[in-house]
């Protein structure tokens, strides 16, 4: 179960799923917020817009009951009857209980809202007009709703809504109640009050249009804090008190102990309407939105799951049949071959797996042939091996003997032999210095000077500071071999030169070695230097090609070339110039590198 943990199949899948829910869960996050944001405008806005269409309505309904009690308190004959004082004749007093009465009715008359109009004058008398008979209460003038409408200088007191009326006895519907006192307009004393309750059906159904919700409650309020009227069974009269109270005429909304609270004041009377909704009504829609997101993102997450699978299958998938030929490789198998189609790095990836099992098939096959061809070799080896320590012993006794009998020319030929084979005989040291070389080369030149017998020239010039260069061993002899015999011997007209020499720049030492001999054609020339270019060439045309260098005389430049560039590297080597009939230069470039330490010659003894 932990290897599937740290499969890359399974981190895919996490990674990928978590993006993808994480994402998911940012947007519904930011949306859910936005939508609450603004669906608390949009309800706050809306609020704002009821209740002001509401006050308005107030206003006008306040507005036409006193235009209606003004026209009743101003009519002449109400007036006039109310001023004069009581007189002790039946007859006039039933006229003008009459006349009031028919003042009343026709007031009554004009609006269907009317439950009752009553007027009391100062010296006890009551006049009234309803739809039945009235009982006053006899004890109205103790009531605050009279001491109220007494104290007031001639503006209309609204009373507010009650559950029956407030003076007569026997009318049980609910009346909305207000009044104002009524002046004699001669002296401007008060001689009564007049009283109206109609019905609060329109006061209570606009106060119903102001509810946002099933809970919501609606208050109208005095200027004092309390409450006149309410859709409400219970309230908390103090906590309504401590609300903030809107002033002129413009909305108020807050929230408060999660409920939003909407208020405004009518302008026509100290009056204030409250609109208080708890949150769980407005959120309403909010939890159906957020049920909405749940039930989206649930479906979106099993979509994520899935796409999730199928991405993280179709980047493992390759990758398992990979591990399964890699497998397969690991046991010695290098005869597969993986086709898959997938991304273009896992294809890249797969195409290289492909390429290296088949070099490594191929490198297989040339280590077991090399394998063979090695055995071959020592055996041959082994068939034509002599001890070199007799052949040295040997050289170096014959040395001797001429020595003796006063052949010193012979004798050092012999002994330049002597030293070349002690040279090329051990392998041990990876480079010998620049200085061992020339060394060396002088002593085969010993002998190829001796055997052209004053035909060849020989100058040697390269200087004290780059004696110490390390080279791969051989890397002169093989060189001057192929110029000796490929460009001086077949001379006849001439006498062969043969110039070795050093140049450096800050980075690079040039060993030049130089003469002029037959040269070399072009063709050739340039057959000479692709081998020299491509040293590794093992196709089967590069293969033929590679013999044709070696009847050339280019077989040793190339191993030779190889070695410098196994060495120093790809930029470093041999270079041939030359010109038929003129001659041939070969340049071998080195590094510059710190002058190794001084040792002895690689010679056995």
């Amino acid at each position: 179960m932990s290897r599937g943990f740290h499969s890359i199949q399974y981190r895919l899948f996490v990674l990928f799923l978590i993006s993808m829910s994480a994402i998911l869960l940012i947007v519904s996050i930011l949306y859910y917020n936005r939508t609450t944001v603004q669906f608390h405008e949009k309800v706050s806005g809306l609020s704002k817009q009821n209740v002001s269409q509401t006050v308005g309505f107030f206003d006008l309904l306040l507005k036409g009951y006193d235009s209606l009690s003004k026209s009743v308190i101003g009519n002449n004959d109400l007036a006039r009857i109310l001023s004069n004082p009581v007189v002790d004749s039946p007859a006039v007093d039933y006229f003008n209980e009459r006349n009031i009465t028919n003042i009343l009715g026709a007031a009554f008359l004009s609006q269907e809202d009317i439950i009752g109009i009553h007027v009391l004058t100062d010296k006890g008398k009551v006049y009234n007009y309803g739809n039945y008979a009235n009982v006053v209460d006899p004890n109205y003038t103790k009531t605050d709703w009279y001491k109220k409408i007494k104290a007031s200088t001639g503006s209309m007191v609204w009373l507010g809504v009650f559950e029956h009326s407030i003076i007569d006895q026997v009318e049980n519907r609910s009346v909305f109640a207000f009044g104002r006192p009524i002046y004699d307009l001669n002296n401007h004393k008060q001689v009564g009050i007049e009283l109206f309750e109609t019905s609060p059906r329109a006061i209570i159904a606009a106060m119903e249009n102001l509810k946002l919700g099933a809970h919501s409650q609606v208050f109208l309020m005095s200027g004092e804090g309390k409450v006149i009227s309410t859709t409400s069974i219970t309230w908390d009269e103090p906590w309504l008190a401590s609300l903030e109270r809107p002033i002129d005429g413009i909305p108020v909304v807050m929230e408060k102990d999660d409920q939003l609270i909407v208020s405004s004041k009518l302008p026509y009377a100290d009056w204030t309407v409250l609109s208080v909704t708890p949150d769980k009504d407005l959120n309403v829609e909010l939890a159906e939105t957020q049920r909405f997101l749940l039930l989206v993102g649930a479906a979106l997450v099993l979509v994520a799951t899935l796409i999730a699978t199928i991405f993280s299958r179709t980047i493992s998938s390759p990758l398992k049949r990979l591990i399964s030929e890699m497998k397969q490789v690991e046991i010695g198998n290098f005869r597969g071959s993986l086709n898959v189609t997938s991304y273009q790095e896992i294809n890249i990836l797969v195409a290289s797996f492909n390429q290296m099992v088949n070099q490594i098939a191929e490198l297989i096959e040339r280590v077991k042939i090399s394998s063979v061809s090695e055995k071959n070799a020592e055996l041959k080896a082994l068939q034509s091996q002599v001890n070199p320590h007799f052949l040295y012993n040997t050289l170096d006794m014959i040395y001797w003997m001429l020595d003796e009998k006063g052949h010193d020319r012979l004798g050092e030929v012999v002994l330049s032999l002597s030293r070349l084979f002690r040279y090329s005989s051990y392998w041990d040291e990876n480079a010998v210095s620049l200085r061992e070389e020339i060394e060396q080369t002088e002593h085969y030149l010993t002998i190829i000077v001796t055997r052209l017998e004053g035909r060849l020239t020989v100058d040697i010039d390269v200087g004290e500071p780059w004696l110490n260069i390390p080279l791969p061993k051989m890397t002169l002899q093989p060189i001057i071999e192929n110029a000796v015999k490929y460009g001086l011997e077949p001379l006849v007209d001439r006498c062969g030169s043969l110039r070795v020499y050093a140049e450096a720049d800050e980075r690079q030492l040039r060993i030049i070695v130089q003469d002029n001999g037959a040269g070399i054609d072009e063709a050739a020339l340039t057959r000479l230097n692709a081998s020299l270019l491509n040293p590794e060439a093992d196709d089967e045309a590069e293969r033929e090609e590679h013999e044709e260098v070696r009847h050339e005389g280019g077989i040793g430049l190339v191993n030779l070339q190889r070695r410098i560039r196994h060495m120093y590297g790809e930029v470093y080597g041999v270079e041939l110039r030359s010109v038929l009939n003129e001659g041939t230069t070969a340049i071998i470039t080195v590094p510059l590198l710190p002058p190794a330490k001084e040792g002895g010659n690689a010679h056995g003894s």
